[in-house]
């Protein structure tokens, strides 16, 4: 969602965004947790391939949703609702 779409959203739309984005994001934790885990496993089991490379792709792809809770972030400090 870019920054256009948040602006035009009530403050109480805005703030059930960010619970979600709360939620999302401890729930990405352990997930990043979770699959550094599974690396930290192959890596001590000498098996290099697809269990190394699958986490490693979805840990970059959980951190890349970040770009959007940093734009929800600057429309809820714009309005003061953080």
């Amino acid at each position: 969602m870019n920054q256009k779409e948040l602006s035009e959203l009530t403050d109480e739309e805005l703030l059930i965004k960010a619970k979600k984005m709360k939620s999302n994001s401890i729930i990405n934790a352990v997930l990043i947790g979770f699959m550094a885990g599974v690396i930290f496993y192959s890596v001590v089991k000498s098996t290099w391939g697809l269990v190394t490379l699958i986490p490693l792709f979805i840990i970059y792809k959980l951190m890349n949703q970040s770009n959007d809770d940093k734009a929800l972030k600057e429309v809820l400090k714009e309005r003061n609702l953080l």
